[in-house]
């Protein structure tokens, strides 16, 4: 029996069950029953002895631990008798571990905490944790977002060297007393945001020209106060963003250089990188040029007082009414353009949440876009096309935002959607440009019953970094950046250095393959936690309507799989699935139309629903569920029948 045991080292895999499985080297996967489960945790690597069971089968007996990557991770306190245990929130790690009265730091019953591993199992299946921080409890305001930002590992503080990186380019930075800097502080800039918003990173003005305007887009220049490969430049590359969640910020620099040193505020004189462009009365973005400058913004206006002032309902701006009425001119020529040429992105209802002292929703109120922040993004994505092309022409590295459109392994499904649904777009060729553009909007315009544009999106990729120029196919544009957010967001912090690098002489190859996949992982970790405190807030909100909704809630079918559907809350924007697995009638799934049938029901995309609130999936990062209302999907009756 000796010689067929066989010893190797393994990394244990998890199951939603107790048992588990150890993947050796070679990738083989052994079994390993519940009680030598209970001797590690998922992914520990562990040397196994595998040897066979009783039913011709090889189990692995876990004899040794090699290495547990396991650190602090987060979770909750729960009670069983006396005894204290956290509830891990880790995806393969069910089991709860005991908290000894010496590591309890504090603990009680139903706070969320972080902790760590104080003993591990492998000798006698009994793991031990201890406390690290106490977070709060259901009754800590804010709590949501507390957690999440504690599972996620957003820091909420700054490194003491940051900090010192800061201070002394404070105090001995002088950005505005370079030679190669321009004084533009003779425009008339002006800022439109937010009235709240503090860290104002962009700036404009415009003026009239022999064959249309000149639009000057200034953009505040962080890379100015901050040096490359410093801890604070390190620290800013490990945030990555500023992190928006409802009733908290993360800010992505230290808020004493976005909100004062780097802001484009009012009156003051700051360092920029002005985008100067050229716009004809067809809306062409001709010649360009960026410029490293002093601006000086007359005036932080908002978004609501420019609003009524664009649409005649205020006089209050009438002394910046020559910036205005340029500005909205371009805005108008920039977007017909742009609607005849390429493609824009239609606008979809958005929904602001109203929260109470708690930050818990008190209310959800539907809004349009302005037609200020139109002005602005149309200004922003003139700049950003510039940006692209700037870095295009002289092959630097990147970054680029690519977005490939119809994915390669669907095109030939793609081709045969259109074939079904839009035979008058069949010929047009998916992978280029103008053959995708066309092809959405003959889709967008259709008088199919079916939403047809809607329902290519599960063929098409989603926009990505690259180091190289590429195809936007979801604005139709050659190649595309992002570089007027520098004080929020790292990709544009890249994008300014890469292109004074070029205005210096330099080569602009700073940004490599590997900084844009830690960028990329960063983001996706950021957006995970927003979302899961997202949902956590809308389940509690949801949870205190429904007792209040006798008539329950009306969907919007949003997407469709072979489980069931999503929807959007007609009302107040919220998102859920109805899982239609264990309902008694058993659906088909169609993806040539988007829906799911059954004998007596059909669900499509569009489709509104009558819904029930049942609750949320805490494993799904507190994904809202929602059943339905009797005679929800209920085909009409046929003519025979209804006789």
């Amino acid at each position: 029996m000796e010689a067929e045991k066989e010893r190797a080292e393994a990394v244990i895999k998890g199951t939603q069950s107790r048992y588990g499985f150890a993947v050796l080297d070679d990738g083989r996967e052994v079994f390993i029953p519940p009680d030598e489960m209970l001797k590690a945790f998922p992914d520990d690597r562990v040397r196994v002895c595998i040897r066979p069971s009783g039913d011709n089968k090889t189990i692995a007996d876990i004899e040794q631990l090699v290495d547990s990557p396991l650190g602090d991770f987060s979770g909750r306190c729960v009670r069983k008798g006396k005894a204290l245990f956290v509830q891990p929130d880790l995806p393969q790690l069910k089991r709860w571990l005991f908290i000894p009265p010496h590591a309890r730091n504090g603990v009680h019953e139903g706070d969320y905490v972080r902790c760590a591993v104080l003993r591990h199992p492998i000798r006698d299946g009994k793991p031990q944790a201890k406390i690290l921080q106490v977070l709060g409890n259901d009754d800590t305001p804010g709590i949501e977002n507390l957690y999440c930002m504690a599972k996620y590992r957003l820091a909420p503080a700054w490194s003491t060297p940051a900090l010192k990186d800061m201070e002394q380019q404070l105090a001995e930075c002088r950005p505005l007393a370079t030679e190669r800097r321009r004084d533009l502080t003779d425009l008339e800039f002006v800022s439109i945001d937010a009235a709240k918003t503090q860290d104002i990173d962009d700036a404009l003005y415009a003026d009239i020209s022999s064959d249309g305007w000149t639009l000057y887009v200034a953009i505040a220049d962080p890379t100015a106060w901050i040096p490359p490969g410093s801890s604070l430049q390190q620290d800013i590359a490990a945030r990555c963003t500023s992190v928006y969640f409802h009733g908290d910020v993360l800010p992505m620099l230290p808020e004493q250089m976005a909100q004062d040193t780097c802001a484009l505020s009012e009156g003051n004189d700051r360092a920029a990188l002005v985008c100067k462009i050229a716009v004809s009365d067809s809306g062409d973005v001709g010649t360009f040029e960026f410029i490293e400058a002093t601006v000086r913004s007359r005036a932080k206006l908002s978004y609501f007082a420019v609003d009524r002032y664009l649409n005649g309902h205020g006089d209050d701006l009438m002394s910046h009414a020559t910036p205005l009425e340029a500005l909205y001119q371009v805005y108008r020529a920039l977007r017909a353009r742009r609607e005849a040429d390429e493609l824009v992105m239609e606008d979809r209802r958005e929904y602001r949440w109203i929260l109470n002292d708690r930050k818990q929703i008190e209310s959800i109120e539907p809004h349009e876009k302005l037609l200020s922040q139109k002005l602005v993004e149309e200004c922003m994505i003139a700049a950003n096309r510039c940006a692209a092309r700037f870095l295009a022409e002289r092959r630097a590295s990147g970054p680029f935002v690519i977005h490939p459109g119809f994915r390669a392994d669907r095109i030939d499904e793609c081709r045969k959607f259109l074939a079904m649904h839009a035979p008058e777009a069949a010929e047009l060729d998916p992978a280029s440009r103008e053959g995708y553009r066309d092809i959405m909007r003959q889709l967008a315009a259709s008088a199919n019953r079916l939403p047809l544009r809607a329902m290519v999106n599960r063929l098409l990729t989603r926009a990505e970094l690259s180091t190289k120029a590429g195809l936007h196919m979801g604005m139709a544009l050659e190649c595309y950046t992002n570089c007027t957010s520098p004080l929020r967001k790292y990709v544009d912090f890249l994008v300014h250095l890469q292109i004074k690098a070029a205005l210096h002489g330099k080569e602009p190859n700073l940004v490599t393959r590997e900084q844009l996949a830690a960028v990329k992982e960063r983001l996706a970790n950021t957006r995970a936690a927003t979302l899961e405190a997202e949902r956590w807030l809308a389940s509690k909100y949801l949870a205190r309507q429904a007792p209040q909704q006798d008539a329950g809630f009306n969907g919007r079918i949003i997407h469709v799989n072979s489980s069931g559907f999503s929807v959007r809350l007609v009302d107040c924007g919220l998102e859920g699935f109805v899982d239609l697995r264990r309902d008694p009638e058993k659906f088909s799934y169609d993806k040539w139309t988007a829906s799911l049938t059954s004998t007596t029901r059909r669900f499509e995309l569009e489709q509104v629903v009558e819904l029930d609130y049942s609750g949320v999936n805490t494993d799904n990062n507190y994904q809202a569920l929602f059943g339905l209302r009797p005679g929800a999907g209920l085909k009409a009756a046929r003519p025979e029948e209804a006789g």
